[in-house]
This record gives C-alpha cells, structure tokens and sequence, in this order.
C-alpha cells in the first residue's frame, strides 16, 4: 500500500463534455462531467483552439468545490493525438504536447486535450502532469503487425486506459500482478476494444478506428474490402470514413447509436432491430474466440467492461459462448478516470516507472520487406 493518500487532479476531454475527478489516494473526493454546448465548440475551431474554453470550465468547477491548486500533487490527462507508444504512464514534456497539439497521429478527438490541460493546471503551481495508457498504446507482437500487402501494417486504437486498468483491477482480486497474467480484456460501449493480454502487454487487438473488429452503436467494424471498394462507387470516402468511425453500425442500420433504444426495441419484436443485436452479438463473441488462439487458450479470464456490460443478457450470452474458454467476469462501466489516478499515484510512490514519450512511432516497418 501507498504511504501517503496523494491528490490527484484527472481531466478527461469527451466531444461534447469534460469529465473533472479530485482524488485522495484511491477515493474519489468528487467528480463532475461538465457538457459542452456543441455549436460553441464548433465556432472555436479545431480541438486544440477549444483548450482555454475548457481550461475556463475546469477552474470554474475547481473553484466550486474549493480546490486549491497547489494542494494537487499530480494532475493527469486523457492521453491523445499522439504517435504509436508502449503502454504506462507519461510524463507531459515539450515532445509530447507538441504531438498532442497537432494531432500527431492524424485523428482529431479531444483526448489531445488531456495532456495539454494537465500541463497547464500541473505549471501553474510547479506540480508533475502524466498520461496513463493513451488511446495511443501499441504493444503488437510482430505477427499480429502484418497484412498481405507490401509496406500495409496493422495497428491499434482501443480502449487502451479502461482495459488495462481493468486487467490490473481483476488481477489484483486473484492476489497475482497484471504482469504475471493472460487476459482477455474487452471494452463493450459505444465503441467495442477486444484485446488479448499477455504478462502485462496488450499483444493484440482491433483498430477500431480504422474499420477492423465487430459492429458497434457507432462504427460498422470490419467488412470486405471489396464490398467496400463498390460501396465507394457511389459514396464519396468522407461518408465511407465516418461509417468506420462514428456514424456505422447501430447509426447507419436503426437511425439510432443508442443500445438502450435498440435493445428495447429488439425486446419488442422489431426484426431489424434483434437482428443488429444479435449481430454485434455474435462478432463480439467471435473475436473473443480469435484472441484465445492468439493466446494459445491460456487465459485466466474473460474480463468485459464498458457501459453495455450493464445488460445482462448480453453478459449471458458471452458466458455462453465463451465461458468453455476461461471464467467470464463482468465490470459493467468504465474506469477511466480511477485508472489516471491510480497511474500517477503508481508514478509517485515508485511503484511504476514513469516514461518519457520519444516521439517516435514503436513500429515503423520490417526491414525484410521494405
């Protein structure tokens, strides 16, 4: 156990909101999702121009519940916009905020907030500002890297914060480390991370951002490439982008991203709507099956979070489906900001090692094929 109950201050940036958390060691003093009014930030511009507009909000809500910055002895951002990196926690140096700004890895989403918050609170009183596993995370093994066409690899974007901290969560629950264990870890939301563990690396997954992986509320997930190249005959590839990334799946099918509605609706007899549940159903459950071969079938569980998680039908279903594989244990929600705060309080105490972000991609290409 930590000596002492450090505070830490966790931001984390969402498209229309910015959730705020105070914690005392590893207890949540409060915590607050502030909405943003979608037309404003629209008017300021790209996701970096949105950061004194936010910064703004969080003083605000810090001024509410009387904090006083420089009792803070970390403060912690959603990781986002950068380059390809191994998982753990950051520290926010120049490197890193200048990819972050940018958009470094060419995907403009208000994580790239996080870092450049938390810096700005974290230099204002001369405290330490981290990352804790960015969406960014890639610890590949070189099989999972490759595809059939020269100098075309694979990559990730997952869940990367939620899934590992909940790995860590459930190992702990066994009385072993995340390092000494093979999980299944999945991320079951809006958006669906499936990912094998492996001794405390995430050696495989999906990119759910690229199109791979099953069908989500929000995403189509993977379909043919052919199928794709006719679709583009008629569609322009800005359409065919947002399907992969934030209009597919339940949007594109039902008219709605909402699982709560579709589930409802499913429940009620709509054929449409029972037919891209069961759908997102079975990929789901497929792809658990693919990451337990990568695993050579040892798995010391099946872990689920993500909000979706809360249905237990569909809880049930994967027990079904999986369960012959290794226990199924469910974490309905998500841990995010719990995760930030446990990353920094891991960085303080000594426990974890903090790392410094090269810039530099973790792959770039095997020399045997370029």
């Amino acid at each position: 156990m930590t000596e002492k109950n450090y505070r830490i201050l966790v931001i984390n940036p969402g498209s229309t909101s910015t959730k705020v958390g105070l914690f005392e060691g590893e207890t949540c003093v409060f915590s607050k999702n502030v909405s943003h009014d979608a037309q404003r930030l629209a008017q300021i511009g790209d996701v970096s121009s949105q950061l004194p507009y936010r910064r703004d909000m969080i003083m605000g809500i810090l001024d509410e519940n009387g904090v006083d910055l420089s009792t803070i002895d970390a403060f912690v951002g959603r990781g986002g916009g950068l380059l390809s990196l191994e998982g753990g926690v950051y520290s926010v140096d120049e490197t890193l905020l200048n990819d972050a700004r940018r958009g470094a890895n060419g995907v403009q989403h208000p994580a790239q907030l996080g870092s450049q918050l938390a810096h700005e609170l974290a230099a204002s009183c001369g405290k330490p500002a981290f990352v804790v596993n960015p969406p960014d995370t890639d610890e590949l093994c070189d099989d999972a890297r490759m595809t059939g066409i020269r100098g075309v690899y694979r990559n990730v974007h997952l869940h990367a914060l939620n899934l590992k901290e909940t790995a860590i969560r459930h190992a702990k629950t066994m009385g072993r480390r995340y390092e000494d264990c093979d999980f299944i870890v999945c991320h079951i939301g809006g958006g669906i991370s499936i990912s094998a563990h492996q001794h405390g690396r995430m050696i495989d997954g999906y990119d759910i951002v690229g199109g791979e992986g099953p069908m989500t509320p929000t995403r189509a997930g993977a379909v043919p490439v052919v199928a794709v190249l006719d679709y583009l005959k008629d569609h322009d590839s800005a359409e065919t982008r947002r399907l992969c990334q934030r209009s597919g799946g339940f949007a594109d099918l039902l008219g709605t991203s909402d699982a709560l509605e579709v589930c409802r609706r499913a429940e009620e007899g709509d054929e449409a709507a029972a037919r891209a549940w069961s759908a997102m159903e079975y990929q789901i459950v497929k792809y658990i099956g693919s990451m337990a071969t990568v695993l050579h079938g040892d798995v010391d569980g099946i872990l689920l979070g993500g909000g979706m998680v809360h249905n237990q039908g569909l809880v049930a279903y994967v027990r079904d489906s999986c369960g012959w594989i290794a226990p199924v244990t469910a974490y309905p929600g998500e841990f995010e900001l719990e995760a930030m705060a446990a990353g920094a309080i891991r960085a303080l105490s000594g426990e974890e090692e903090v790392k410094r972000y090269s810039g530099k991609p973790v792959f770039s290409g095997f020399a045997c094929f370029e």
